[in-house]
């Protein structure tokens, strides 16, 4: 394979000292057997900072010169820059942010050709004359602690981004339904949440098989964007949890782990575009797995200084943090729980406890055991 001829020529052409060197932006659909002979090199993408420095170093100097205008023709502010690069494209690289920046100098151009004297600088206010209504909104409104709502991380070929994951219980014969959308791998991590949530449901103060009467809901927006991965297993067991205990969840916390029956979180990849997608809208506590903790250094120190990371192993960790105001008695006294008890087997057994002294003052006597008897409970 060191070789090949030419059909036309019928000329041997020596591949042996040749390095082949390939990109794409995604590796999945490379073909195995392509795949297996072939280095894997992951570059992650740039950050905004990163895309301004580059912007105002390289591209805008090109586009000045390609479009024909001068330096002192184009001016722009750096809040301008990077309001397109957050409302305009999204991407990890930056294809996009040139061709915006290229889409400026043009029309910056057609007004110096109009005869226009003094070319207005490019500011935030402005910017909409130029390129027209913003295509991606960033959600950055305020948030407010919701029950059943948990707020996730995820990765995406264009970077980090923040979704959320809701959940609500219904009247029912205990089915999870799941929508948005969801992968398999996705629809798996919602079923293991549940089976955890179901395995524990005394801890969480809810009455005995409650699942027989309940159906949950688990939606994640946007329904029209395919989703996928393992990554939102404790989201939505934390959205679960949420829901059916009526505790709220904290709305300025994000979290991304996978979870097992048991509760392990088990560690994820992409955590510097999760995190980055965090702090984009204005959130600064991340729960991520234990495991990832050595990822930390692929963050840029000046992001990772803004941002306070909870490396946690199990999901009782994850609950303690996202739950607002979490307690034992909370839980059993929003489910209607005695706080004496754990559970539905507890409820009876305080009932019980009340009757005995009503039955004593009836005069009532209750029978000694035979020896046999008191053998066999002894047994």
């Amino acid at each position: 394979n060191n070789a090949f001829s030419d059909h036309y020529l019928n000329v041997p052409f020596d591949l042996s000292r040749v390095m082949f060197i390939t990109t794409a932006n995604l590796a999945d659909p490379i073909i195995p057997a392509l795949k297996d002979r072939m280095e894997i090199i992951e570059l992650s993408g740039y950050v905004d900072e990163e895309k301004l420095k580059i912007a105002r170093r390289f591209l805008i100097p090109r586009q000045i010169k390609e479009n024909g205008i001068s330096e002192k023709d184009f001016s722009i502010t750096d809040e301008a820059i990077l309001a397109i690069i957050n409302q305009y494209t999204r991407e990890s690289g930056l294809r996009n942010l040139e061709r915006e920046i290229a889409n400026l100098c043009r029309k910056i151009a057609r007004k110096i050709a109009e005869g226009e004297k003094k070319v207005p600088k490019i500011t935030v206010k402005n910017l909409s004359k130029f390129l027209g209504v913003p295509k991606y909104l960033r959600d950055n409104e305020k948030r407010t602690d919701e029950v059943g709502v948990a707020i996730g991380l995820a990765w995406t070929p264009y970077g980090g981004d923040v979704l959320q994951v809701e959940a609500t219980p219904l009247e029912g014969k205990g089915n999870l339904l799941l929508t948005g959308q969801l992968g398999d791998v996705m629809k798996e991590s919602g079923q293991a949440a549940m089976s955890y949530f179901r395995s524990r449901a005394a801890h969480f103060g809810m009455k005995e098989k409650f699942y027989f009467s309940k159906d949950i809901h688990v939606h994640v927006p946007a329904g029209a964007i395919p989703k996928d991965g393992p990554s939102a297993g404790v989201t939505m067991a934390t959205a679960i949890v949420s829901a059916l205990t009526g505790i709220p969840v904290r709305s300025d916390v994000a979290m991304t782990g996978e979870i097992t029956l048991r509760g392990r979180v088990l560690p994820i990849g992409g955590l510097r575009e999760k995190a980055l997608a965090a702090l984009r809208s204005q959130i600064y506590t991340v729960i991520a797995p234990e495991q990832n903790e050595k990822d930390l250094e692929e963050i840029p120190r000046h992001i990772r200084q803004k941002l306070d990371f909870k490396f946690v192993k199990h999901m009782d960790e994850v609950l303690k943090i996202a739950l607002r105001g979490d307690t034992a008695e909370r839980r059993r006294s929003v489910n209607g729980l005695s706080p004496e008890v754990e559970g539905g087997d507890g409820h009876k057994q305080k009932a019980a406890a009340d009757e005995k002294p009503k039955r004593a003052k009836q005069g009532t006597r209750r029978k000694a055991p035979s020896s046999k008897e008191g053998a066999e409970k002894t047994a």
